[in-house]
């Protein structure tokens, strides 16, 4: 394979799990764990 294919490989798969890991912080059970800093400043 060529570096470039690689690379574009490597980079695309990297911003997946980001992605894949972001989505399950925020839906997943560590959204249990998580705060709302509107509902903790309430006027």
């Amino acid at each position: 394979m060529e570096p470039a294919t690689v690379l574009s490989i490597s980079i695309g798969a990297i911003v997946i799990i980001i992605t894949g890991f972001a989505v399950y912080t925020a839906f997943g059970p560590p959204a249990a764990q998580l705060s709302d800093p509107f509902e903790d400043h309430e006027d």
